[in-house]
């Protein structure tokens, strides 16, 4: 599942291909993507306005707008859920099987797949006023993450998946935090010491910091006709494996040794996801 640096390279990636860009046509294909906004209501609103801006939110990418027929900006929010892809495909390509929704920008056209069709592109925006606070933003202090732990009797790892207490983490870089600071990913959240919270914080800005990092370096393959390459689930142009390469230390790695100490990595399921973790260096419930 597409994760906060996946989510921003994309973001990086799309910004300044449909700056300025207008929209000529509108195609739903699976109206499920787009509710709880009406198809009609969709097309109306965008046919013939202009992507302005495109940033991130925790998991959703916001575009905003210029409407055809208003002043005020337009809003439209994506979310990948589990296997979703944005990217440009000349108008004359054929469409994808699972394409969800086809916005004609002229000789190209935007494209949202969705195989499982678990993700969005709608006008709704109730889904953002429940997010927490952005992982590098000034809201998320020391302060805040422990007063917030404070609250839940969850194991750390449950809680770290909760979109209203950071927006963006997931269950990759979930394990990958907890193994950085040190922290068994069933110790429960209220637990957690004033170190161990410091020390946590810093592991999720870290692995995240990273990972945006290392994808930047990635030339996407827009079409997506390229390989997936890693946690790139929407491909790279051809040789991108050349550009990155996974820096993950523990999530997939069930029975690898432990960078840190040669222990064999664990793999046990919580909240029907698999949390990887070193019994050696995340020791303590």
């Amino acid at each position: 599942m597409p994760e906060l640096p996946e989510v921003e390279i994309l973001v990086r990636h799309l910004a300044p291909v449909l700056k300025n860009k207008t929209i000529r046509r509108i195609q739903v294909r699976r109206a499920k993507v787009i509710a709880p906004t009406p198809e009609r209501h969709l097309v109306q609103a965008l046919q013939g306005a202009t992507f302005k801006a495109l940033v991130r939110r925790g998991k959703y990418l916001l575009f905003t707008l210029r409407p055809a027929r208003r002043r005020e900006p337009l809003l439209l929010v994506g979310h990948l859920g589990m296997t979703g892809r944005m990217f440009l495909l000349p108008q004359k390509a054929v469409l994808p099987k699972h394409a969800a929704v086809v916005l004609n920008l002229g000789r190209y056209n935007l494209i949202y797949e969705d195989t499982r069709y678990f993700g969005r592109f709608t006008l709704d925006t109730s889904s953002l006023s429940r997010l927490g606070p952005e992982p590098f933003g000034p809201e998320f202090t020391v302060e805040y993450l422990a007063a917030a732990l404070k609250r839940s009797a969850q194991p750390i790892k449950i809680k770290l998946l909760d979109q209203a207490l950071v927006a963006g983490v997931g269950n990759i870089y979930a394990s990958e935090a907890l193994f950085r600071a040190g922290i068994s990913p069933r110790l429960a959240a209220k637990r957690l010491k004033l170190v161990q919270v410091k020390r946590l914080l810093h592991a999720i800005q870290a692995v995240l910091g990273e990972a945006i990092e290392d994808g930047s370096t990635i030339p996407l393959d827009f079409a997506g006709t390229g390989r997936r390459d890693g946690l790139f689930y929407y491909g790279s142009a051809g040789g991108g494996s050349d550009f990155y390469q996974e820096r993950l230390r523990v999530y997939d790695h069930h029975g690898r040794p432990c960078s840190e100490c040669g222990t064999p990595i664990r793999r046990l399921f919580q909240a029907a996801r698999s949390t990887f973790y070193c019994p050696n260096c995340q020791q303590g419930a």
